[in-house]
């Protein structure tokens, strides 16, 4: 039996992609918004493909949308921080 990718598409661009190869960010159950480094984190998850998307998602409130919450900038900033961090690390 062969064992399914998950595929997720990029709040950005669109682009799908297995879920381990995308950058995801989630809404935990306390409403909390953070970068999921393990991918398996519990809550709403949006996923990114890149630095640039995430900038993207930012810019045009998809984010917001794809969490159902409301972000402030310090929250933008830190998540930030942390995507571009894995994104140095994954290349």
């Amino acid at each position: 039996m062969a064992t399914v990718k998950r595929q997720r598409s990029c709040i950005a661009c669109g682009r799908q992609a297995d879920k381990v190869a995308l950058l995801r960010i989630v809404r935990d159950p306390s409403g909390a918004v953070a970068f999921d480094a393990t991918g398996r984190a519990p809550g709403r998850g949006a996923y990114v493909c890149s630095e640039e998307c995430f900038a993207a998602a930012c810019k045009r409130k998809k984010l917001d949308r794809a969490l159902r919450t409301t972000l402030e900038g310090d929250v933008y900033e830190r998540i930030a921080a942390e995507v571009a961090a894995a994104a140095r690390t994954a290349r």
